[in-house]
């Protein structure tokens, strides 16, 4: 999909369609009203006989209006005016994308960007209506024998500005499309199968992001012989299961100017999880590709931010294995050794993430970080707390927490902070190790976080739990590309972008 952005009036501009807003109450937007008195007041005849929905969201499709050079018009609700706010905006826009999907209308003049939002500029709006549009298209049928490709969708989509000169709207359309090229990353390392995505193909994955944006990222992958001599013993603990190698990837993307601390991203990267000798129930147990979401939202990140060209230093780490229950698997009651020297109790092989990324997190140290994210499908308590609408998020420090909030808001990409007290570490000891890798019954989210914080000390540390959001079951199954919104807009904050 092709986006540009064009001033003019829209009656006059010939398209397969334009895209035009209406408020509750018969309430045209701009380019509507335009648009309704060129056709003599057919809008909102349309309006009145009841044909759209006031709710956001709601279209309605207008064929042939005389008056207007676009052989369709497509009205799309935007609510009530006071109501209108970042969903009712993203609401609208998703289902004009949808709308047109089925349509035979390749050229699109898009107008709902001029909608009144509160607190929101031209360019955010045009930013956001990008990503949206252009992630409508994703598909996941690559490994299908036959795909139905159809003719039929948005190719080209112009939007209407006052000022089609404006250098700051077309760096919003810059910005709005390297997300979507970032979600659409992350969403097809999440949706392929565990057979193809292993943790060398994670690394190879790593590579190409390398080589497109040569000079911009630098990888390094370590393999097995490098880790065992890291001493990364949580990382080789899970590994020893599979026939498949662990590896850990490392991205470094310098787009600052001078030597500045950078943020970190760590992303858990279990390719497939059985749960190893503590088996997980085989209902649902395919979707368990899904567990190294963290690992793809890093690199789905990193692909945002070379697009977009930030000027900031960011760091990526990715431990990649598969958890399986081999016979060299681990067991419950082994106890290993982490890369920082603690040691570790295990009492849960299903408990894996937290061992992986423990030595992730000793390793970011030798970044000396000014802050590190870590990005896991970490526990079934967190869908259980918060459903599968909201990720969760654990800090060892408030003003971190309140960015990364404060971004998935903006973002749509929504966190809820969750308490970690120093009382809930007490759930976790061991009469054997210095932790076990599990704590007591209950508040199973904090204590995993609580897990992890045993190996943050060193600097700022913030933890986003996305078992919940990372993935969709049901009809709708497929990765959802979370939360690389919520970090590209924590970047582009930091970035002062």
């Amino acid at each position: 999909m092709e986006f540009t952005i064009k001033a003019g009036s829209p009656e006059k501009l010939q398209h397969n369609c334009v895209v035009v807003g209406a408020y509750a109450g018969a309430r045209l937007s701009p380019a509507a009203q335009i648009l309704d008195q060129a056709s003599g007041g057919l809008i909102t005849s349309a309006l009145q006989s009841g044909d759209l929905d006031e709710k956001a969201g709601a279209c309605l499709m207008l064929r042939t209006l005389p008056g207007v050079a676009s052989s369709r018009v497509l009205l799309v609700s935007l609510g009530k005016a006071e109501a209108l706010n970042d969903k009712a905006y993203r609401d609208a826009v998703s289902a004009a994308a949808r709308q047109l999907a089925g349509v035979a209308a390749p050229e699109v003049l898009f107008c709902l960007a001029e909608a009144e939002l509160p607190k929101r500029d031209l360019a955010w709006k045009l930013a956001e209506a990008t990503t949206l549009l252009q992630d409508s298209t994703f598909r996941s049928d690559w490994l299908k024998s036959k795909r139905e490709e159809s003719p039929k969708g948005a190719r080209q989509v112009s939007f209407l500005v006052p000022d089609a000169s404006d250098a700051t709207l077309q760096g919003a359309l810059t910005r709005g499309q390297a997300l979507a090229e970032g979600l659409a990353l992350t969403k097809t390392l999440g949706n392929l199968p565990g057979n193809i995505c292993t943790p060398a193909y994670l690394a190879d994955s790593a590579k190409q992001l390398g080589k497109e944006y040569k000079g911009k990222i630098k990888v390094e992958i370590l393999d097995q012989a490098e880790i065992e001599e890291l001493g990364m013993g949580g990382l080789l603990a899970v590994a020893q299961g599979s026939m498949q190698e662990p590896r850990f990837i490392v991205l470094q993307y310098k787009g600052g100017k001078g030597k500045t601390a950078p943020v970190v991203l760590v992303g858990k990267g279990i390719t497939f999880d059985t749960g190893g000798i503590s088996l997980k129930p085989g209902e649902g147990m395919d979707e368990m590709k899904y567990d190294m979401g963290g690992a793809a939202s890093v690199l789905g990140t990193f692909k945002a931010i070379a697009a977009m060209e930030l000027p900031l230093h960011v760091v990526g780490l990715i431990p990649a294995a598969e958890n399986m229950p081999g016979g060299n698997a681990i067991k419950p009651g082994d106890i290993v050794t982490s890369m920082s020297g603690q040691t570790i109790e295990i009492l849960n092989t299903d408990a894996e993430g937290r061992l992986i990324l423990c030595d992730a997190l000793t390793y970011a140290e030798r970044f000396e970080p000014a802050c590190v994210v870590d990005v896991a499908t970490l526990t079934g308590a967190c869908i259980i707390a918060l459903g599968n609408l909201t990720s969760g998020l654990l800090a060892n420090d408030d003003a971190l927490a309140a960015e990364l909030l404060a971004s998935g808001q903006e973002a749509g990409d929504k966190a809820w902070q969750l308490p970690l007290w120093d009382e809930y570490q007490d759930m976790l000891k061991s009469n054997f190790a210095d932790i076990p890798n599990i704590g007591s019954k209950g508040a199973g989210t904090i204590t995993a976080a609580c897990f992890l914080s045993r190996f943050t000390k060193a600097y700022t540390w913030a933890h986003l739990d996305v078992a919940g959001t990372a993935w969709k079951s049901g009809a709708d199954k497929g990765a959802t590309g979370r939360p690389v919104p919520l970090l590209t807009r924590f970047l582009m904050n930091r970035a002062g972008v």
